[in-house]
């Protein structure tokens, strides 16, 4: 429970991200000690309305910019600077000679992963003929067809011993609904393992397993850029996107489930991006006794009038459905984690900067 109630801080109402004045909360307090697990979006949920804004409560004080200069037991004070409220740090210092002495790990985050990891997804979508490319497992030391932690698999391919690899099964082909453009092949990560021999066929033992791993599957290297950072800073999306698919490939999702974008890198997309999600408002047409008419509700000739021309159809405010941080990039697609839902996320919703359409927040 703590976990969800952490995480339902990570995405709160965005209504004033480009406001002139912040807006503290009622009661809020005037100074707040930083605590062993804070981060900075739940420091600033003591002040803020909005803790969507962070950045501008602590923008004008460099030291609390940079996370790494905040930990615990430091005192942050409330001042006000030409008008506008921010937050000052008072670090905390030791009776003794030595003053504070602090582990390099101990700094204030912007916002813990951790505390979402077991949400999260190793998927990639990569070119497809690239993948088709990659060493294959070729079956393994067990008879069974499938195979899982500590099994030794046989991998077609000369590999270093000692390097740490992820399995991968081909997943969906993802293309752009509306210019058909390929987008990319999806791999679903199985396992991960590690070289124990090798040569012309290398062994590969399984280090932990997602799902069984196969003959035919294939084995990517663990890099950078296939992990993810252990702390995110959330932004307002710059872009606009829609929900390309579900992980999983489920008709509806909802808080914590994963969604892949129909934009990436290419499009300017980078990890910690928040996007607003929106589904499409209905469109109404008037019968001939001048009544609006629902799309559940129309004959076939009201249904070819709407087809015929857009202005036979009223179209209805689009419906606000929730929010979703986008934790992993890759060039023309994303994978984002829903955080916050009022009602069901489906493919082709519209994700939108979260400053946009807010009256249905």
């Amino acid at each position: 429970m703590k976990r969800l109630i952490l995480l339902g801080l990570l995405i709160l109402s965005c209504s004033s991200i480009f406001a002139d004045t912040l807006t503290l909360k009622s009661g809020h307090p005037d100074s707040y000690i930083v605590k062993k697990g804070d981060t900075l979006w739940d420091i600033s949920a003591h002040f803020l309305n909005d803790p969507w804004r962070w950045p501008k409560l602590w923008g004008s004080n460099p030291q609390i910019a940079n996370p790494h200069l905040i930990y615990p037991g430091d005192r942050l004070t409330l001042v006000f600077i030409d008008g506008e409220p921010r937050l000052v740090v008072k670090p905390h210092v030791r009776k003794s000679p030595e003053g504070r002495i602090m582990a390099k790990d101990g700094a204030i985050p912007a916002i813990d992963l951790s505390l979402i990891q077991a949400y999260l997804v190793q998927n990639r979508v990569v070119d497809s003929r690239w993948f088709e490319q990659q060493p294959m497992v070729m079956g393994g030391e067990s008879e069974s067809k499938h195979h899982i932690i500590n099994d030794i698999i046989y991998v077609q391919s000369e590999l270093t011993v000692g390097d740490k690899l992820g399995v991968y099964a081909p997943g969906r082909q993802f293309v752009a609904q509306e210019s058909g453009d390929n987008l990319g092949q999806e791999v679903i990560m199985t396992a991960s393992g590690r070289v124990v021999e090798s040569g012309p066929i290398s062994k590969v033992r399984l280090l932990s397993n997602i799902r069984e791993t196969k003959a035919g599957y294939r084995i990517l290297p663990i890099d950078d850029d296939s992990l993810m950072s252990a702390y995110f800073m959330p932004k307002a999306a710059t872009t606009t996107a829609s929900v390309l698919a579900a992980e999983g490939n489920l008709r509806e999702v909802g808080k914590l489930d994963v969604v892949y974008l129909d934009q990436g890198s290419n499009s300017g997309v980078e990890p910690g991006h928040v996007y607003s999600i929106f589904r499409d408002g209905q469109g109404i047409v008037i019968d001939g006794d001048g009544m609006p008419v629902k799309p559940e509700d129309r004959s076939t000739y009201e249904d070819l009038l709407s087809s015929l021309s857009a202005d036979n159809e009223i179209k209805m405010p689009d419906i606000y459905h929730g929010k979703l941080m986008v934790f992993k990039v890759f060039d023309k697609v994303s994978l984002g984690l829903i955080l916050l839902n009022k009602k069901p996320v489906r493919v082709n919703d519209k994700l939108l900067q979260p400053d946009t359409l807010l009256q249905g927040e």
